[in-house]
């Protein structure tokens, strides 16, 4: 949420909403506790609370968080820096934001372990989904079907956009994307065992995000094209 363009769409929503008296409410953040890694779960919560600090500064009323156990985390933020019950008062008349700033296209490069990650979440969310659950931990983070959206939708941008080239030299394909779905369905199939792995809904999962993916279009929503396999 610290990109030009995130930040931008951040601080038009708080002036927008208080300028009809409407309450702002901040972003969910995404990480969550981490058991048996002291080191590591206190490194999530400060991602957690660094977050809050930003979105009650900038004049958030409210925010939410992917675990009951982070509401103690961002209710001290807001509960030390607000001085009432919201702050719709902060009507932020001096911020000014642009087509251009929502439109400014971030920075930084584009990883093999990026793409691979997208690919990984994408099939693992498909999968959890069409068994019955929208809100799935993966890697120490809640993806749900908005998270999970920006990940296959980046795949397709990758793909579509001449500017899908990794760090390494490599053009984002649907030749490379395929290779990487197989390998990641070939890891959860060792993972989870034959017998729970045929169980799951990872070959459902895998041709959904295939046919999205190489699409000409870009789809709609990953779950729409997903609805006609719940059972």
């Amino acid at each position: 949420m610290t990109t030009h363009f995130l930040r931008s769409y951040s601080l038009l929503c708080i002036k927008t909403c208080h300028r009809r008296g409407a309450f702002a409410m901040g972003g969910m953040t995404a990480q969550i506790p981490i058991k048996n890694d002291p080191v590591a779960n206190q490194a999530a919560l400060e991602k957690v609370r660094a977050d809050k600090e930003r979105e009650v500064a900038d004049g958030h009323d409210g925010t939410w968080v992917a675990h009951p156990a982070l509401v103690p985390v961002a209710r001290e933020v807001f509960d030390r820096v607000m001085q009432g019950p919201n702050q719709v008062h902060r009507l932020r008349e001096k911020i000014a934001v642009s087509a251009a700033d929502l439109l400014t296209p971030p920075t930084g490069a584009i990883t093999a372990a990026g793409l691979l990650n997208n690919v990984s979440v994408s099939i693992q969310y498909l999968a959890a989904w069409l068994g019955g659950n929208g809100c799935v931990p993966i890697n120490h983070l809640m993806e749900d079907a908005a998270t999970a959206e920006i990940a296959r939708a980046q795949i397709w941008q990758w793909i579509h956009h001449p500017a899908g080239v990794l760090a390494d030299g490599r053009k984002v394909t649907v030749e490379l994307f395929r290779g990487l779905l197989q390998a990641e369905t070939q890891r959860l199939a060792k993972q989870l065992g034959p017998n729970a792995y045929a169980q799951s809904h990872f070959r459902a999962a895998a041709d959904i995000l295939d046919e999205m993916t190489s699409a000409a279009t870009c789809a709609d929503f990953l779950t729409l094209i997903a609805y006609p396999q719940l059972q």
